[in-house]
């Protein structure tokens, strides 16, 4: 456990860099960096670690073999020559301690209608100690943790022992490509730390996320003789109907899941897209409905998506019109495990009394219904994977916010399990 000189030390550190961080926080959150839309960001960020002094590689998902790695998801709708990584690395004279990936994603989902926010989304606005904006929350706040925990170390005249490398990913919010594309580029380490907005608590365990697309195909008609016709909206949301049945029935075989068990239907289905139709007076002769879809820890992807065409064949043979022409199924993002993050590790030893050495307190843990990035860690590459960070509201809602107070600290707690993770040595 960090001893209370050395926390005192750390968090006279972050306190006295505690605005520029703020400042960088909001540049962040300035960056409108949907998907496709992220690679300004990705140069920024390149710009900002290399002026620290660190080696920074920045790549695209292109330049590496994604293609060949079996846990890589489908990218329908994405460029990878356009999605670009960064990764800088603080690499001392003679290695001592233990290595450390710290990773968060810069990648953010729409915004949404502008005029539902009480602040413009990409303002990042301050108001009562706490930051708006989108992203701000999920999760550049993190992000600003991890490079502002190495900036207070250095502060304080400190440099750790070990590699470590601090890369800002694309793609979580999507097929999660990005984490892999790091691995896939030869970044290793003895733990890996995701500062996701955790809310101070540690991710014991995720679900997994599948996305799918359904299209559905008819005849249009006058609706003055709609019976004629067809109508691919309603077939679709029969579709659906019978998708929400499905999950119930994976919800209540939930109930005797070792880590999922407690928590109340942890299988989530949404709908989340739907385009179709041409004119209001024609039936429509055409449906697209964009569709996400968990799964539990110990469930294969493949057995799960096959769950789900079963589902959707099934419901097609029980309606006239989708019997005789079926729905067009596409699997387009998503193809994510869950994870769970077995007690006992080291690396989480250190973070709970990193965590004990701040808070004064036990860390407590979640359970988490939403994927991250520490699967392809701790899951494909043998790496303990973390996932912990500061506290905020309404991911993906309206009005996306971060608390300042808890950004600081969990600087703080992140620098002080750095320290003691990879060990320390005086500068100069």
């Amino acid at each position: 456990m960090p001893d209370a000189a050395m926390t005192a030390r750390l968090r006279a550190a972050v306190e006295a860099g505690f605005e520029r961080q703020v400042a960088f926080l909001q540049s962040l959150v300035r960056f409108p960096s949907t998907r496709g839309n992220e690679a300004p960001l990705q140069d920024w960020m390149h710009r900002e670690l290399a002026a620290r002094g660190y080696a920074v590689d920045r790549f695209s998902l292109a330049e590496v073999p994604l293609a060949a790695h079996p846990k890589a998801s489908p990218m329908v709708e994405a460029d990878p020559a356009r999605s670009l990584q960064v990764v800088a690395s603080h690499r001392p004279a003679n290695p001592a301690g233990r290595s450390l990936i710290l990773q968060g994603h810069i990648d953010v989902v729409p915004e949404g209608p502008v005029e539902m926010w009480t602040h413009p989304p990409y303002a990042a606005v301050i108001r009562d100690g706490w930051l708006y904006g989108r992203g701000a929350h999920d999760m550049k706040a993190g992000v600003s943790c991890m490079v502002f925990a190495m900036d207070a170390l250095r502060a304080a005249g400190l440099e750790p022992n070990a590699d470590i490398h601090i890369q800002t990913v694309t793609e979580e919010e999507s097929t999660g490509n990005g984490a892999l594309a790091t691995l896939l580029r030869g970044y290793r380490a003895d733990a890996a730390l995701i500062p996701e907005p955790t809310g101070h608590t540690i991710t014991r365990c995720h679900t997994g996320t599948l996305w799918f697309r359904i299209r559905v195909q008819g005849v249009p008609v006058h609706v003055a003789v709609a019976e004629t016709g067809t109508n691919a909206i309603l077939s679709a949301l029969h579709l659906v109907q019978a998708l929400q049945a499905h999950t119930a029935e994976l919800n209540r075989a939930a109930r005797a899941h070792p880590w999922f068990g407690a928590v109340p239907d942890p299988i989530k289905f949404n709908p989340g897209i739907i385009r179709g139709g041409d004119w209001a007076s024609s039936t429509p002769a055409w449906c697209e409905v964009d569709c996400r879809i968990g799964l539990l820890p110990g469930t294969e992807v493949a057995e799960a998506m096959a769950g789900v065409e079963r589902c959707i064949t099934e419901a097609a043979r029980g309606d006239t019109f989708l019997a005789n022409s079926p729905p067009r199924l596409t699997w387009h993002g998503f193809q994510a495990d869950g994870y769970v993050l077995e007690p006992g590790t080291e690396a989480e030893r250190v973070l709970a009394e990193a965590h004990r050495s701040v808070h004064g307190g036990e860390m407590p843990e979640r359970r988490s219904t939403a994927v991250n990035d520490t699967r392809f860690y701790g899951l494909y590459f043998g790496i303990p994977a973390l996932c912990y960070g500061p506290k905020g509201e309404g991911a993906h809602a309206f009005d996306e916010r971060t608390s300042l107070a808890d950004l600081k600290t969990c600087t703080l707690t992140i620098a002080s399990f750095i320290a003691e993770w990879c060990g320390v040595r005086e500068i100069g």
